[in-house]
């Protein structure tokens, strides 16, 4: 089963009752730099997915905003153990508090005896964290864990969702909003319409606690500007932005790569 029948199937089966949106105009990404100057170009950016429907920063989710009519969609990267981007909201993937109850988790690493020995406490930029971290986790070992529902008391429904999903890594993500542009580049030519009037949907990257990273030796930069530049985001006018609360992880970033 292809990765997108996979989620469709998901999605279905899961809500019955949901129909989509069409899809927008469609390919791979340039957008006109007038989205930067008077003819500024209004964008739908799918933040973290569509994760008022389906837990946030899994494809499930990216996959529905797209659907949704979302131009960009926004995942939040952290890195694995061995280096490899994933998205998630934090890296902190279950939280505890002091007596024990959870505070917050995005997977269920808790349900999981075999990694209870990776419960630790942490200074993250300053703030002592106690729980599990994807930087404690191979990407094999992240892989056999499912996502649930950062906010379940506010997004009740997405919990019918917990369990269902693998923690995505940022090539999977590439790849996704890449078939999805080949499917809308194939819509047009069905319709007979032009290709130079398809919009592209792009992507909208958050680094997550960059400098926490860097020193721990598993720098953000070097994995996301390899990865951007073997999809093809290689110039100022494609269809991305990189985003953080650190401006020196920006400024590294910026003389690594043109976009």
């Amino acid at each position: 089963m292809t990765l997108m029948k996979f989620i469709t199937s998901a999605l279905v089966t899961a809500l019955v009752a949901l129909s989509f949106s069409a899809h927008a105009n469609p390919s791979h990404g340039r957008p006109n730099h007038s989205m930067h100057r008077e003819k500024a170009e209004l964008l739908v950016i799918g933040h973290r997915g569509a994760s008022g429907y389906v837990p946030e920063h899994t494809l499930a989710s990216y996959w529905l905003a797209i659907e949704q009519g979302a131009d960009f969609v926004e995942p939040d990267l952290v890195s694995t153990k061995d280096g490899v981007l994933v998205a998630r909201h934090e890296n902190a993937i279950a939280i505890v508090n002091d007596d024990g109850s959870v505070r917050e988790a995005t997977t269920d690493v808790m349900s999981k005896p075999e990694f209870a020995s990776r419960k630790t406490t942490k200074s993250i930029d300053g703030v002592s964290i106690t729980g599990w971290f994807t930087e404690d986790f191979t990407l094999a070992e992240l892989k056999t864990l499912r996502a649930k529902e950062r906010l379940p008391a506010l997004r009740v429904a997405n919990t019918r969702f917990d369990g269902m999903f693998e923690i995505p890594t940022f090539e999977e993500i590439l790849q996704l909003v890449d078939q999805a542009n080949q499917r809308r580049n194939a819509d047009a030519k069905t319709e007979g319409r032009s290709l130079r009037k398809v919009k592209p949907i792009g992507v909208y990257v958050e680094t997550k606690h960059p400098t926490y990273f860097q020193g721990i030796n598993l720098p953000l930069e070097e994995p996301l500007v390899q990865l951007i530049d073997r999809y093809g985001y290689k110039r100022a006018d494609c269809r991305i932005f990189l985003q953080s609360f650190e401006t020196a992880n920006l400024r590294k970033l910026r003389s690594m790569t043109r976009v």
